[in-house]
């Protein structure tokens, strides 16, 4: 235990506590769950308070960094620029941003001397210094400064102290904390600008958003860049126009695919395998309306908690609300008639087709539109079968998991401010999830505050081939939608009783899903899911015969296979071939037809030689089992 004199700062505190190798390192300090700068006073709260000091090398202290990164970066584009006026500028996850109003756009040309203006602050090592001030005095600071956007968040803010910030010549609006100075940004970059309206409203001004990272560290800033290079390169936008899966048309259909033959035959192949899983795992398929009286949006809770996500139409004077989920349907099906104990629990699985209202400025290829199909399914069940009802969603999704080569982790998101429903309800439905987590031996963390309005949920996010983190599953617990819509069963009692309902979808949205896994295998898809499994490529035209018959014979045995019969070289023809992502590449010469056989190369280049038709059918099937034993599964499209 460190005694500290009053008035003395967490840099006295911390100096006195740790070596001197550790209070070098320090950056900001933290109290309880409180981060404060280290020049701000010991708090004055507690008789005893533990003071822990926040490194480079923690998630929060690049999140500082990373902050401290964003107001440099204010700072030099004030300094280049003077005309431009300052909005916000704040951490996001890898980076930061800052947006500017400024009469002609940023563009990356612009960047080399934004990053010069930046190292100057940075060698300088500014100052970050705290200021508090009244809300009065505050609007006029900016005012004088002619920073309108300031002044309009200072404005909305309650009466009291404003705290700002000062680095040299430039102040921001922050509630901090901050880094001690510029020169603890050991290594940054910018990396591109993007149209943002003020406030996120399209009604506002267009502003220029230039974005940017900055790591405790060149080594890992180099990693990042050089994730972000591969990133390009698997970018599912790009490799969906060359492998011919999809395209978009935003001028009649904004946030909307348009599936291509080969990408139409991938989604087919995947919606056949999970309808056939659910089967197996006592799912009943089912299928709701696309539109439903806009009442029932308002008795479920959507219109007054979800209706700015929603698309309404007028039918014959009624109001109506086109489903962004499928969960009021399902309950409707259920409450078809009355049912027993001995039914439930009852499990619905439908690939519906929903739609979101986004705004234009984050739709993003298929990661993020307004039409797209969920795997989702409803569990309605007896109170006493929640917890084995979520351990056997908790197995469809590790056996997915596994199919695709995703490791995960799992994060489960408590009440959020504005929901529905008791907290009674609330907590029996969290204590569930925690349970059923707990029962099948998964870590977890807790993210507070971020469930659905209606219930907790279990979120599952992969990691992919190069590192990068994705939501996927949801597993999301609900007491309340069975309570609004008077879903009952009647019990071995005799009484009737009120079930308990498990949203979940396991891939999320087939879209995002295929947008995931063409980046996560590089437009590479595993055989089973490959839309063309083998092509034949001739020589000369004398093999056109027999590539036509080795073709039929394939694919009467279940291989999606096709053939290239044009006059180009060979070795275009393969190069094609392989950059068209085709697992087996058969070649067929004049010695292969007198063999009534083919030449197997596959798309990484490995040539296994010369092999019948019976061979190459058995060797394309077996590859397309392989993945499935991973979870004990089968399955072949056919």
């Amino acid at each position: 235990m460190v005694e500290v004199s009053d008035g003395a700062s967490c840099a006295d505190a911390l100096k006195e506590g740790l070596s001197g190798k550790r209070f070098k390192a320090a950056i900001a300090c933290k109290a309880g769950d409180t981060l404060l700068d280290l020049t701000a006073p010991v708090p004055t709260t507690a008789e005893t308070l533990t003071l822990t000091p926040v490194t480079a090398d923690t998630p929060e202290g690049l999140g500082l960094i990373r902050h401290s990164a964003a107001h440099v970066m204010a700072a030099a584009v004030k300094k280049l620029f003077p005309a431009a006026k300052v909005t916000i500028g704040p951490s996001i996850e890898n980076g930061f941003y800052y947006d500017f109003d400024v009469e002609t756009p940023f563009s990356p040309d612009q960047f080399e001397a934004i990053e010069a203006e930046m190292q100057r602050i940075i060698d300088a090592a500014v100052p970050f210094e705290r200021m508090d001030i009244s809300k009065a005095d505050a609007v006029k600071l900016f005012n004088d400064m002619g920073e309108p956007y300031k002044v309009e968040l200072i404005e909305g803010l309650e009466d009291g102290t404003i705290t700002l910030y000062r680095n040299g010549d430039f102040v921001d609006l922050c509630r901090g904390p901050h880094i001690p100075n510029a020169g603890f940004v050991k290594a940054f970059k910018l990396l591109s600008v993007a149209g943002a309206y003020w406030r996120g409203d399209e009604k506002n001004r267009m502003l220029s958003r230039i974005y940017g990272t900055a790591f405790a560290d060149a080594k890992s800033l180099k990693d990042y860049l050089k994730q972000l290079e591969e990133a390009k390169r698997r970018d599912h936008r790009k490799l969906g126009r060359e492998l011919g899966l999809f395209t978009f048309f935003e001028n009649v259909a904004p946030g909307m695919v348009f599936w291509l033959p080969k990408g139409m035959l991938l989604r087919t192949i995947l919606e056949d395998f999970l309808r056939r899983e659910h089967i197996k795992r006592g799912y009943q398929l089912v299928q709701g309306p696309q539109v439903l009286r806009r009442e029932l949006w308002e008795q479920s809770g959507h219109y007054a908690n979800y209706r700015e996500n929603m698309y309404f139409t007028e039918i014959e004077g009624d109001m109506y609300g086109i489903k962004p989920m499928n969960c009021v349907s399902h309950m409707l099906i259920y409450n078809a008639h009355l049912r027993s104990y001995r039914e439930l629990p009852q499990r619905y699985f439908e690939l519906g087709v929903v739609h979101r209202h986004e705004k234009s400025g984050v739709l993003h290829g298929l990661l993020r539109v307004r039409q797209f199909t969920q795997d989702d399914a409803h569990i309605i069940c007896a109170p006493e079968q929640l917890e084995d009802e979520i351990i056997g969603v908790i197995a469809l999704v590790r056996d997915l998991m596994a199919l695709f080569g995703f490791q995960y982790r799992v994060v489960i998101s408590t009440k959020p401010a504005k929901a529905i429903g008791s907290d009674e309800a609330w907590e029996l439905a969290t204590n569930a999830l925690i349970k059923a987590v707990e029962r099948a031996n998964l870590s977890y963390t807790i993210n507070a505050g971020d469930g659905a309005f209606y219930g907790p949920k279990i979120d599952v996010k992969v990691t992919d081939a190069i590192g990068r983190e994705w939501q996927l599953s949801t597993i999301q617990c609900d007491f309340t939608l069975p309570e609004r819509f008077e879903l009952e069963y009647v019990g071995q009692d005799g009484e009737r009783h009120r079930p308990v309902m498990v949203h979940r979808a396991i891939l999320g949205s087939l879209e995002r899903f295929i947008g995931v896994l063409t980046e996560h295998y590089a437009g590479a898809f595993p055989t089973w899911l490959a839309p063309v499994q083998a092509k034949i490529l001739t020589v000369t035209d004398a093999q056109n015969a027999f590539a036509e018959e080795a073709c039929e014979a394939l694919m009467k045995q279940g291989i999606r296979a096709e053939v290239d019969t044009r006059n180009e070289k060979l070795g275009f023809k393969v190069r094609e071939a392989q950059l068209a992502k085709i697992p087996y590449i058969l070649v067929v010469g004049d010695k292969e037809v007198e063999a009534r056989s083919v030449n197997v190369r596959l798309r990484t280049g490995e040539n296994l030689g010369v092999k019948s038709l019976d061979e190459v059918a058995a060797l394309v099937q077996e590859d397309c089992a392989e993945p499935f034993k991973r979870g004990g599964m089968s399955y072949r499209f056919s």
